[in-house]
């Protein structure tokens, strides 16, 4: 097939791409009415939380009507509190799902440990629910999210909002009108290097706790551990085991995004992680995690993925088809490897194609970005549907919580049975595919 021929069906995927994976998650029966306001919830309104709640009460339809925060001080609730005066606030997430009887929505934007067991309380409630990225600590948890979402009837959204970027959905759409035909290999890295602490062990000693911090509250599902000034809250949590899910879990939702929606992948059969040896309580400073997928309609055959992070990594530049040497590759991104050229996907930039004799720039078509945040609140209101609803954020987050539990058992081959939610040949591996609860925290399960 022709670029020239490839370019045309490219243009008639633009009407698609994008709403490929869509899904009207509700009934009418179940939304509001499109005229109608629509009351939202913010638990955990500060750092990425506060454009969380911002994007989303960007919609002229949504009424901020509840606040909750552990952290009363300025930046946190007390910034959410003076934009939105008119909205009750919390400390405690139970009581605003307790007194919250007129709540439509929920927008979850705590750590990851507390992302599964906010969200699921408030979708048994048959409330509507964005939560951020990644969807969940473990692999249980995201799969509950699933069935929750589908069992409870609720409109979902994750907040992996590049994948709503022009540059996102131009990559689906480009893969979907088969420009560089069935892929053989995918390769995905993030090589920046986070701010937050990695291969530590527990700090001694303890901190007063802030008069503004509800220690407890915060700790939440989490073991028990003294409070250390700035070491957990507000932001270095990333690394710690207890409530982060490392470099891997903090990016692999955005990065892997774009690969599982032009591929429409679905869970890994196996997987092999290669990492430093990694303490019990933070996250390795590199990794490497092998996986391997089921052929799609999309893909030559089985596909490997393989996800690189560490300061300064990148994919190894042998394997990437017809990217040249000279190109400087991203810092942060995915190559996908196909039959008639190589496809390469920013993290949040235009894709480029290789060979560029053959896929000149300006004879591809850009796919118009949208709205996450809105597209969520519309989604509530019935105009419209949501793309990274739990029944696909669900399984793109198990796939990135396997690989954190294989940089927790380098050089283990790990065989997955998704349907049974089994590590089948590593009784030590399975036991990391959920995780215990502190006593009285301890989530309500979908059955």
């Amino acid at each position: 097939m022709s670029f020239r021929t490839s370019r045309r069906t490219f243009v008639r995927s633009l009407f698609t791409a994008g709403a490929v994976a869509s899904f009207p998650a509700v009934s009418w029966s179940r939304v509001a009415g499109a005229n109608e306001r629509l009351n939202i919830a913010s638990i955990g309104p500060g750092g990425k939380g506060w454009s969380d709640l911002t994007g989303v009460a960007a919609s002229p339809a949504v009424e901020v009507a509840m606040l909750c925060d552990i952290d009363s001080s300025a930046m946190h609730l007390g910034r959410a509190a003076e934009k939105y005066p008119q909205a009750k606030t919390f400390s405690d997430w139970r009581k605003v799902l307790d007194e919250g009887k007129q709540l439509d929505a929920v927008i979850v934007s705590t750590p990851d440990h507390m992302h599964a067991p906010i969200s699921l309380a408030a979708m048994q409630l048959g409330k509507h629910v964005f939560c951020q990225k990644p969807l969940t600590h473990t692999v249980h948890e995201a799969r509950q999210m699933k069935l929750a979402a589908k069992k409870y009837g609720v409109v979902t959204q994750m907040g992996n909002q590049i994948q709503s970027h022009e540059a996102y959905r131009t990559a689906v759409a480009i893969v979907h009108a088969g420009l560089i035909g069935k892929v053989k290999a995918v390769h995905s890295w993030q090589g920046g290097t986070p701010r937050w602490p990695r291969a530590l062990e527990r700090p001694a000693g303890t901190d007063p706790v802030p008069a503004t911090v509800e220690w407890d509250l915060w700790l939440g599902v989490a073991p028990e551990r003294p409070y250390v000034k700035e070491m957990y809250h507000p932001f270095n949590w990333r690394g710690w085991q207890d409530y982060g899910t490392g470099q891997l879990g903090d990016f692999g939702c955005h990065i892997l995004d774009p690969v599982f929606k032009s591929l429409k992948l679905t869970a890994p059969t196996k997987l092999t992680a290669e990492a430093p040896p990694i303490n019990n309580e933070s996250w390795t400073k590199s990794a490497t995690v092998r996986y391997e997928f089921p052929q799609t309609e999309f893909t030559a055959g089985p596909l490997p993925l393989v996800w690189y992070d560490g300061e300064g990594v990148t994919a190894p530049r042998e394997l990437l088809g017809d990217v040249p040497v000279s190109f400087k590759l991203p810092n942060a991104g995915s190559v996908l490897v196909g039959e008639k050229g190589s496809l390469v996907v920013p993290h949040v930039a235009l894709p480029k194609l290789f060979p560029e004799e053959k896929f000149p720039a300006k004879d591809v078509p850009k796919v118009a970005g949208v709205d996450h945040y809105v597209q969520f609140a519309d989604a509530c209101r019935g105009v419209g549907a949501t793309t990274s609803h739990f029944d696909y954020a669900g399984g793109l987050t198990e796939t990135v919580m396997l690989g954190t539990i294989g940089i927790r058992m380098p050089k283990e081959e790990l065989l997955w049975d998704a349907e049974k939610l089994q590590i089948t040949n590593n009784s030590a591996a399975q036991a990391l595919v959920s995780k215990p609860y502190r006593k009285n925290w301890e989530p309500q399960w979908v059955s």
